[in-house]
């Protein structure tokens, strides 16, 4: 009879799944760390609670908290790092808990603190970051010359257009205006320290400017009196219409008029590294805006354009983009308004890979709702030592059920049992790679609930091994040879364990998507090791036996084999009712 070519070959799919296996390991090692990254409890880490402070000086409203949860949770799974404990302690705490090392929890602490609050506003007035005295922001034009003001070191964008056509990037060009006559010089902008000069004598036009007190605080304001990126007192209120703030090296000080678009209107934000080729020295951050957004924006940069065509040198001719109360950069449009929604932030060499990158995260996933002033802030190590010991506890309770199922399998299936034990080692083996492979590239850190749902699995994964061999043995006690009995067992058993593993993984889905912390964790791993049982059964276990099966210890019914005829000559219920059948 020739053989059946719809049954696969047991060997090659044997030698497939090592061979993956083998290049699974090679990765893993590659990576060079071959050991599972550990979670908080095992591992310590860092927590840090934030106090939330509202205008009023009352209890947060429990809205306004659960979106700042949610907008922290966001941009925690944005970065890449898993295992982060976040919830709410009384009306108006909020605790991250980051597991790992110093230099992972200082960059989710400054991630999840960060309000993001992003403006763009219009600059009615501009002078030097320094003085008590309003400084011109330019010199009239004259017919001996012009005086052209020196650019800010905070904005140096890529004065090229963008080849995906995403923001008209030369529109985002620093200030740099031409003098019109022959004649021009470009000495630095002249400043006076002199309180009883008329403003308007130097060039400063208020007009627009109508809080009093605003050009006066304008006028006390110094820039350079404090660290760079120094951020003016109620700068970061979008409900006022004027406000002064600082450039990011503090030698300009501004007047912005209202906001025009909200951080909230940006749909998406992405960090791009370098180009060289496009003259963009430094990381930058790519936004989209939302259909009104990008309206908005295209309106202010009409503006700004208005102001630019009419006059180079007018500070209106720029635009402030305010990050939590401080100027990111204020550049001028040059090129025409931008219409098409999108924009970037170029701060040249300003702007470092993870500056950009934590930018677009908080960007993307919003702002929050509430302040997180550093002085409500209190942050404080975790130790591993309580984690390691209930690890040593969960790890010896492992063992004990390993082993009453390696007895349970082999007293009761004899040899065949063998075959359950090495396909629970190989299961093992896959599950360890896996760990590690997602530990490197997903943050995929190991804590105690995942291992829990890995010892869990130990019994799901028996009950496949167990659901095959019975269904072998129904077959032998209706008579019928092993290699036969291999296949056509095989065919009605694979269907029981793809629907209980269906289940199974259908519920540790659910179970993810609707719980937090530990619990999340656990449905996690009891997914990862059903689909693992899956492919274990499918390219091992049953492999094996077909292969087993050819062996006379086996087809003959050694009476250690598990299969012996006098073990298997009281039919079951089933195996009679067949036998009265046929």
């Amino acid at each position: 009879m020739a053989p059946n070519r719809n049954i696969p070959n047991p060997a090659r799919t044997l030698l497939t799944l090592f061979g993956v296996m083998a290049v699974l390991t090679v990765v893993m090692f590659a990576q060079g760390h071959p050991t599972p990254k550990l979670g908080l409890d095992l591992a310590g880490g860092t927590s840090v609670t934030m106090t939330a402070e509202t205008e009023s000086g009352k209890k947060a409203p429990a809205a306004q908290m659960d979106q700042a949860i949610k907008i922290i949770r966001d941009r925690v799974d944005g970065s890449g790092l898993a295992d982060v404990d976040i919830h709410k302690e009384g009306d108006n705490v909020i605790v991250v808990s980051v597991p790992g090392n110093k230099e992972d929890s200082g960059r989710i602490v400054s991630l999840v603190s960060a309000a993001a609050q992003m403006q763009f506003r219009q600059v009615l007035v501009s002078a030097a970051g320094a003085g008590t005295a309003t400084v011109a922001p330019t010199a009239s034009p004259t017919a001996t010359g012009t005086a052209t003001p020196k650019p800010t070191k905070s904005v140096k964008p890529n004065v090229t257009e963008s080849s995906k056509n995403r923001a008209l990037s030369k529109a985002f060009a620093a200030p740099t205006p031409t003098p019109t006559t022959s004649k021009s010089t470009t000495p630095a902008p002249t400043t006076t320290t002199t309180p009883e000069i008329d403003p308007s004598a130097l060039g400063a036009d208020y007009s627009k400017v109508t809080d009093k007190a605003v050009i006066a605080q304008f006028e006390k304001t110094n820039c350079e009196a404090g660290p760079p990126g120094t951020q003016v007192e109620g700068a970061d209120d979008p409900t006022k219409q004027f406000v002064v703030a600082c450039d990011p090296d503090g030698q300009e000080k501004y007047i912005l008029g209202p906001v025009k678009v909200l951080g909230t209107e940006i749909s998406d934000a992405n960090a791009q590294a370098p180009n060289v080729q496009n003259n963009q020295p430094g990381w930058e951050v790519a936004l989209k805006f939302k259909s009104k957004g990008a309206d908005q924006f295209g309106d202010l940069t009409k503006l700004a354009d208005a102001a630019y065509t009419a006059n180079p040198n007018d500070p209106e001719a720029r635009i402030a983009i305010v990050l939590d109360g401080r100027v990111v950069s204020a550049p001028a449009i040059q090129s025409g308004p931008i219409l098409g929604g999108t924009a970037s932030i170029n701060g040249g060499t300003d702007f470092n890979e993870e500056y950009a990158k934590g930018l677009a995260q908080s960007l993307k996933y919003g702002s929050l709702p509430l302040k997180f002033p550093d002085s409500g802030q209190n942050i404080e190590n975790i130790s591993s030592s309580l984690g390691a010991d209930q690890l040593r506890g969960g790890l010896i309770a492992g063992a004990i059920g390993l082993g009453l199922v390696v007895l349970y399998c082999l007293f009761y299936y004899r040899a065949l049992g063998v075959v359950a034990v090495l396909s629970l080692i190989v299961a093992s083996a896959i599950t360890y790679i896996s760990v590690v492979i997602l530990g490197e590239n997903m943050g995929f850190r190991l804590s105690l609930p995942h291992i829990i749902g890995l010892i869990v699995s130990i019994g799901i994964t028996a009950d496949s091994f167990i659901v095959y061999f019975e269904r072998l043995r129904d077959e032998l006690r209706l008579g019928r040879a092993l290699r036969p009995s291999v296949e056509v067992a095989w065919n009605r058993a694979r269907r029981t364990i793809i629907v209980a593993d269906a289940v199974t993984f259908i519920a540790a889905l659910v179970l993810y998507f609707l719980a937090v912390g530990g619990i999340k964790g656990f449905a996690f791993a009891m997914g990862l090791t059903t689909l693992i049982d899956v492919v274990v059964v499918f390219f091992f276990t049953k492999p094996l036996v077909a292969l087993l099966a050819r062996r006379d210890f086996f087809a003959k019914g050694h009476k250690l084999s598990g299969l012996d005829s006098h073990r298997l000559s009281k039919p079951t219920p089933v195996a009679r009712l067949k036998r009265q059948e046929a």
